[in-house]
């Protein structure tokens, strides 16, 4: 049986690193949740205000407001792949966040 015993999660959440890691997740995932409502409601607002605009023909019977639908898959991508890099460095933060935790002593984590 290990003697390795979990952290003190509240004792943890009340530190100042964590606090420091909730607010660079909070950082990227805010932006970028709020980039992409607004990416993805801008095709039926300007589909709705602008129709001559989006209605226009680019190539073949592609126009573009289905170049905007089809790069609203790519920009899902886009954000997914940009987290992924993200969440890296945030998982790293917490790693740290925690060995810091462990390795002080009890004095010091109150």
């Amino acid at each position: 049986m290990s003697s390795h015993r979990p952290p003190d999660w509240d004792r943890l959440a009340s530190t100042p690193q964590f606090r420091h890691l909730l607010l660079a997740k909070a950082g990227f995932v805010v932006p970028a949740t709020l980039f992409f409502c607004a990416y993805y409601f801008a095709l039926p607002v300007l589909v709705g205000y602008f129709p001559e605009l989006m209605n226009r023909r680019v190539w073949g019977p592609l126009n573009i407001a289905y170049l905007f639908a089809l790069s609203q898959f790519a920009m899902a991508w886009i954000i997914a792949f940009l987290y992924t890099r993200a969440a890296r460095r945030f998982d790293r933060m917490a790693a740290e966040v925690v060995q810091m935790h462990e390795g002080a002593p009890e004095e010091a984590k109150l």
